[in-house]
């Protein structure tokens, strides 16, 4: 075993650089770069969410002029090589490629193009609200979803797992974005009450309050998101360790255990769970990386909470690439960290499952 996390760590490199490689490839290509936004901006040109850069007004603009940029016709060509510069598009993109390489190896993820910090301190100033938001989601997804599997599959085809199924169903069918906008239109001022505050993770007066007020206010702003999040989450695990613990309760050594005359809850805690939670753990890093980094985008700019998720949005918007690339740099390598953790608690849950022995 201990050879095999070797292996898996140094893959985490290799793995790394490929991802970067792909997308630093796809953004050279892809139209509307920051210069471009920067111009189109001296130009007057609207540039919401980076999607007119390469069409549509830009190209009246552009008017067939000599630069390869669009939306440059008419500015002074030393203005544009200042602008080219500021965002160290004045050397090409292998050079500019290796000189990312470099820096990330020594954890150096560059300044943000428009906020003027380093992205490091950016990702470490929005940590705390996207780890707050998808640790008490993960945590409550799981403290409810599994033991409702375990009572849907204990009870399978009952009347219990049959009125619990349409809750799932909705789970599955209402997206978490849109289950929050109901959540602001009926709680948060929207159209009926105002019970929830609708912005941030605490209040204006929060350096006023008391350590009690702070605790408080702090899980009063975080009611309406969670919820929203734990809607969306919690329906696919559910139905995960329902199927699972109906795998493992109808095969033989469950049977062979009952006939011996153990207890159900013997039975089911002491034989079916640690063979059933196997598909579960499998399944944690997924579903942590999903709702840290992927499901707390909306959530994030719905209730404007100043996350990862607003900021990976805002930095794909105005094409500031050194958040882009830092952020992704960093969701990789958790995720990566995230998958050995998995394949470590398979061996904790399930000794007789050696990775290692299987390469």
């Amino acid at each position: 075993m201990f050879a095999y996390i070797v292996r898996r760590i140094a893959l985490i490199p290799l793995t790394l650089f490929g991802i970067i490689t792909l997308n630093f490839a796809i953004a050279q290509i892809a139209p509307g770069g920051p210069v471009e936004i920067m111009l189109a901006h001296l130009q007057g040109i609207n540039t919401t969410a980076g999607a007119q850069i390469g069409g549509g007004n830009a190209d009246r603009v552009a008017g067939g002029g000599d630069s390869r940029y669009r939306g440059a016709q008419g500015l002074d060509p030393e203005l544009i090589k200042r602008i080219e510069k500021q965002f160290g598009f004045d050397k090409p993109a292998p050079e500019r490629y290796v000189m990312m390489i470099k820096n990330y190896l020594a954890f150096d993820l560059g300044e943000s193009y428009y906020k003027s910090e380093k992205v490091t301190a950016l990702i470490w100033d929005k940590l705390p609200v996207s780890i707050s938001i998808g640790l008490w989601s993960t945590l409550i997804i799981y403290l409810v979803s599994i033991p409702l599997g375990i009572a849907k599959a204990v009870r399978d085809g009952s009347r219990f797992d049959v009125s619990t199924s349409y809750v799932i169903f909705i789970g599955y069918a209402v997206p978490a974005f849109l289950f929050a906008i109901f959540l602001i239109v009926l709680f948060a001022g929207g159209s009926y009450f105002s019970w929830f505050p609708l912005r941030g993770l605490t209040s204006d007066n929060w350096e006023e309050l008391s350590a009690v007020g702070k605790v408080k206010d702090y899980f009063w702003h975080l009611v309406l998101p969670v919820t929203a999040m734990t809607i969306g989450g919690f329906a696919s695990l559910t139905m995960l360790t329902k199927n699972s613990f109906l795998e493992e309760i109808n095969k033989q050594y469950v049977l062979t255990a009952r006939a011996k005359g153990l207890s159900q809850s013997r039975v089911l805690y002491g034989h079916v769970f640690r063979n059933a939670m196997l598909l579960v753990i499998a399944g944690f890093p997924a579903a942590l990386i999903e709702i840290l980094f992927t499901s707390s985008v909306l959530i994030e700019v719905i209730f404007s909470l100043d996350g990862l998720g607003l900021l990976g949005f805002e930095s794909t918007t105005n094409r500031d690439y050194p958040v882009i690339f830092g952020t992704l740099y960093i969701f990789s390598l958790v995720g990566l960290t995230l998958n050995l953790i998995s394949d470590l608690a398979y061996h904790v849950v399930d000794p007789r499952i050696d990775f290692g022995a299987q390469t």
